[in-house]
């Protein structure tokens, strides 16, 4: 059974609108998030120059855009693991250390990628 809403071009309109507030609401609360996305300011034009071919440029280019991704997606189990409560929880903790773990892995797959491919 399927949710009851918009459909066709207006739910595509107001999903891009939900994406755009978690952007903007990323942007303000995530030091890391506006940190990663200088890096990706500075790392795209890079990406581009460096790379020896159009795949080596894609390659670069999708390391470094899964980098904001998982950061996201990081700071989105964040925020809920947050609403549920402040007290400590090993689950809670557990939660947001793989999280964490994640945008660490993200950073060594994007560092491994370049090394490789600038090497």
């Amino acid at each position: 059974m399927s949710k009851p809403g918009r459909t066709g071009l207006s739910r595509l309109w107001y999903a891009m609108g939900y994406s755009w507030q978690g952007l903007r609401a990323a942007w303000q609360n995530e030091a890391a998030f506006r940190q990663e996305m200088g890096l990706l300011v500075v790392g795209c034009p890079l990406a581009v120059w460096l790379g020896q071919s159009n795949t080596e440029r894609a390659i670069l280019l999708a390391s470094l855009w899964l980098v904001p991704i998982v950061e996201l997606l990081n700071s989105g189990l964040e925020a809920v693991v947050d609403r549920i409560g402040p007290e400590h929880h090993e689950l809670s903790g557990r939660a947001k250390d793989i999280g964490s773990a994640a945008v660490l892995l993200a950073l060594c797959q994007w560092v491994v990628v370049w090394g490789v491919i600038l090497w």
